[in-house]
């Protein structure tokens, strides 16, 4: 009589990723990262990675590509600025004074007003939906 061979399977969904251009699924250690500028990003925790977007592809070419995408788009200050206020005020309080919120995001006042008018203006932008 045959025997059926159990075939070994892992225990937990292997890790894998996602290439930011071809969005072609590969596992998590052939993966290709970098980062690019980007005044849209900012991280949760570290402000030293503001306006730093992590980026991950399937090979260099692809890597490469994504690269040159962000080169092509401008880097706006007051958008990053912005995103710094707007993270300072998700921490719970949704008031603060200009001092304060000076302190939280590192900058001074005509950039905070600076990233205010952006904001606006590009609130006005968006298609209401």
């Amino acid at each position: 009589m045959w025997k059926r061979r159990k075939r070994a399977r892992p225990s937990r969904p292997l890790p894998s990723e996602l290439c930011d251009l071809c969005g072609a699924v590969f596992p998590e250690n052939e993966a290709v990262r970098g980062r690019v500028a980007d005044s849209s990003a900012v991280h949760p925790t570290d402000d030293w990675a503001d306006g730093l977007r992590r980026v991950v592809a399937c090979c260099e070419e692809h890597l490469e590509a994504i690269r040159k995408k962000y080169e092509g788009r401008a880097f706006v200050p007051e958008e990053l600025w912005a995103a710094k206020i707007g993270r300072a005020l998700s921490g719970g309080t949704r008031s603060l004074t200009m001092g304060q919120l000076g302190c939280r995001t590192g900058l001074q006042e005509s950039q905070i007003r600076r990233a205010i008018a952006w904001h606006n203006a590009h609130l006005r932008q968006r298609p209401e939906p």
